[in-house]
């Protein structure tokens, strides 16, 4: 468990919004997701599942992630680095193609490759269909990942979190990994109907 001290000297839960240009839809955006996806810090190598957003005033465009410091329990230590992938996959607001809602598109670097977006709730479940096979596709966010889709409006990037790569912890910390992120994502698939009325 990270002391409150520490937890203020991990830059990798204290998120920088100056390049977002639609700071306050961006805060609205992201405040959905609060505890809907874990936070993994590569620079401690933990993995958080219970923490709160703030957007402290003396700290113009910040966003500081708040591990519950009283939910010890809460906290994966010991996580490889590499375990952790970035995907190209995002959550966006389904008005930047003129729908409503949130949607998942592959923003792919080569822009002649046009992904097809898929609704939010169908993207979930097909996530969730994987949820029990030896590789599961487990999202998690890392710092940099709330960010502006062209330029436009808010979305979220997912990074990947590979249960194989994750050679120091037990099985049984895995399975825990494995059944927090999925149960989270199931709360999400549930609720995903009513997200995205503000953005």
């Amino acid at each position: 468990m990270m002391n409150t001290a520490a937890q203020q000297q991990n830059s990798d839960l204290v998120w920088n919004l100056e390049k977002i240009h639609q700071h306050q839809r961006a805060m609205n955006f992201v405040k959905q997701f609060e505890n809907r996806f874990c936070v993994f810090s590569s620079s401690v190598r933990q993995l958080y599942t219970n923490y709160s957003i703030f957007f402290p005033e003396e700290a113009d465009r910040q966003m500081v992630i708040l591990p519950d410091p009283y939910a010890f329990h809460d906290t994966f230590s010991h996580l490889n680095e590499n375990a952790v992938q970035s995907t190209g996959l995002h959550v966006i607001p389904g008005n930047l193609i003129g729908k409503s809602g949130l949607y998942l598109i592959i923003a792919r670097k080569d822009k002649n490759v046009r992904s097809v977006p898929i609704p939010f709730q169908e993207g979930i479940r097909q996530i969730l269909r994987r949820s029990n096979s030896d590789d599961p596709f487990l999202p998690v966010l890392m710092k940099g990942d709330l960010r502006e889709f062209n330029d436009q409006l808010p979305c979220l990037h997912l990074h990947r979190l590979r249960l194989k790569e994750l050679s120091g912890l037990s099985g049984l910390e895995r399975e825990g990994i494995r059944t927090i992120v999925t149960d989270k994502l199931m709360s999400l698939y549930q609720e995903s109907g009513a997200l995205n009325l503000k953005a």
